[in-house]
């Protein structure tokens, strides 16, 4: 797999992200339209949270990483009969697993309620109504880690739209929830009908995959295997990586934790201030991120380190160069972005203003969380678990010891901050030990590129910040402010001659015409 197909798999990856993340806001939009930042939305996105734990460590975080690099090399080694073995045994095993999980999370929810959301210990109702939710939602984890599973399987097998587009399946959900079976409801069971409406996503998240694992000539079938020698090994290279890929939804569960003790709306404004975060670094940054794990994985496989480091070099090129616009963007109008995407019916404009205070600090870690998932995927193609989790594990400690210093002068914005602050911590430490690792990384080159589309970059956010302020009409002012913005980074990178720029705009036209 050389970089231009790498830049395909990218650009197949980004698209299906985009036509997913259209149905996210959307749903996002009518939840916040619905809930507002009031008690029914804080008790759900803490709920919420639980289950999106588990579902980053046995579902597209500590498993996949452990999963791909060890099916990338069975893939290589082995008959289509082995691998089809030992698919069958990974399905088995982590469909007990889950089952388990789900069955004992519901019957425990009110003691993981109080570690997620300790500060409503205050407020019986916001207790009671919040481990309601934990506890309808639990079943969530089953679907949505066997989706993570499909997830893994077809990106190995370079199929990258339909699992990148699949998440779509949950938000289709919840809108069908929210435009027809909610306004029959009363308020507090409508909260409880969209807790269910998640679980039926996750659901519809799984098959909506599975026919196309069907047409690469795969299949699923209940064939339990413990002394299968692949499901050792994952075992052995997932136990570490539980901890250091879930280091994010800790990280999560703690801002919860401190915002829960906070004014009402907090939990809720940190979520919607995320997901808008999470946007760019879905689309482009996992984007490269999730195309290169197989790809490293299958050098490191046949032993090819030259093209390993070729592909690192160039995920985290195009990766800056996509995130700098995005990240300067956010920060200088992100709440006219916020006041057009959630600002309707119970959201108002106190929501808006402390979700912007968030989105603000949360973007100034944008690049650092997308190169920190590159870089950690480069251990875990190396079936080395255990550098990123010691790493990640000194990270969440100095985002724990933050989040205490700063939640009182800065309320949210500290949580934020604390989030941002510990990725770099991340990343840097990440940058270090892999080169001691596999030496030169070409630093210089990636350095003198990004200090290009730094450039350009601020021009963006000049760019859009006075484009945005043309209109008071936030339907009119924003699309001109990000399209005059994306236009401006185009038009300066092209004189700077930035060699991502050429990359980039390749990217869709070569999905278009695979």
């Amino acid at each position: 797999m050389d970089n231009k197909t790498l830049s395909k798999y990218a650009g197949k990856t980004a698209f299906g992200t985009i036509l997913s993340r259209i149905l996210g806001y959307i749903r996002d939009t009518l939840v916040a339209n619905l809930f507002g930042t009031g008690m029914f939305a804080d008790t759900f996105y803490a709920a919420f949270r639980i289950p999106n734990l588990f579902r980053r460590i046995f579902g597209e975080g500590a498993f996949s990483a452990a999963f791909i690099p060890v099916l990338s090399e069975y893939l290589h080694t082995q008959k289509k009969t082995e691998v089809q073995k030992f698919l069958n045994a990974v399905f088995a095993i982590l469909l007990i697993i889950l089952i388990t999980i789900s069955v004992l999370g519901m019957f425990f929810s009110p003691f993981l309620t109080k570690i997620v959301a300790g500060g409503f210990v205050n407020d019986p109702e916001k207790m009671l109504l919040t481990t309601e939710l934990t506890r309808l939602m639990f079943p969530f984890i089953l679907f949505i880690c066997l989706a993570a599973f499909l997830l893994a399987i077809l990106n190995t097998l370079h199929s990258f739209f339909i699992p990148a587009f699949a998440p779509a399946a949950l938000s289709f959900s919840e809108i069908f929830y929210i435009l027809a079976v909610a306004p029959m409801l009363v308020p507090s069971n409508q909260i409880k009908g969209l807790a269910a409406s998640v679980v039926i996503g996750g659901m519809l998240h799984f098959f909506v995959q599975y026919p196309k694992l069907r047409s690469l000539g795969w299949h699923l079938k209940f064939k339990l295997d413990l002394k299968h020698p692949g499901v050792k090994k994952i075992v052995f290279l997932m136990l570490p990586s539980i901890i250091g890929l879930s280091v994010e939804q800790i990280n999560a569960l703690v801002d919860s934790r401190f915002a829960s003790s906070l004014g009402a709306g907090s939990v809720s404004v940190l979520y919607y201030s995320n997901r808008i975060m999470q946007a760019p670094l879905a689309i482009f940054g996992f984007a490269f991120a999730n195309a290169s794990l197989p790809a490293m994985s299958k050098f490191f496989a046949q032993k090819d380190m030259t093209m390993l480091k070729s592909s690192l070099n160039y995920s985290i090129r195009l990766t800056v160069f996509t995130l700098l616009p995005a990240t300067v963007g956010l920060m200088v109008i992100g709440l006219p972005i916020v006041k057009l995407l959630f600002e309707h019916g119970k959201f108002n404009l106190s929501g808006s203003i402390m979700t912007n205070n968030a989105l603000f600090y949360y973007s100034l870690g944008l690049p650092a969380y997308a190169l920190s998932k590159i870089f950690a995927n480069v251990f875990y193609s190396l079936q080395d678990t255990k550098m990123p989790v010691k790493i990640a594990v000194g990270a969440m400690i100095l985002h724990i010891g933050l989040c205490v210093i700063l939640i009182h002068p800065m309320g949210v914005k500290g949580l934020a901050l604390a989030t941002a602050v510990s990725s770099y911590f991340n990343f840097i430490l990440l940058v270090i030990y892999l080169k001691k690792r596999i030496g030169e990384l070409g630093l210089k080159q990636i350095l003198f590129s990004s200090s290009k589309s730094l450039l350009a970059a601020t021009v963006t956010g000049i760019t859009s910040w006075n484009m945005c302020r043309i209109s008071d009409n936030l339907i009119i002012a924003v699309p001109i402010a990000i399209i005059s913005g994306f236009i401006a980074f185009i038009i300066v990178s092209y004189i700077l001659k930035v060699e991502e720029l050429k990359i980039f705009l390749s990217i869709f036209s070569k999905y278009k015409k695979s």
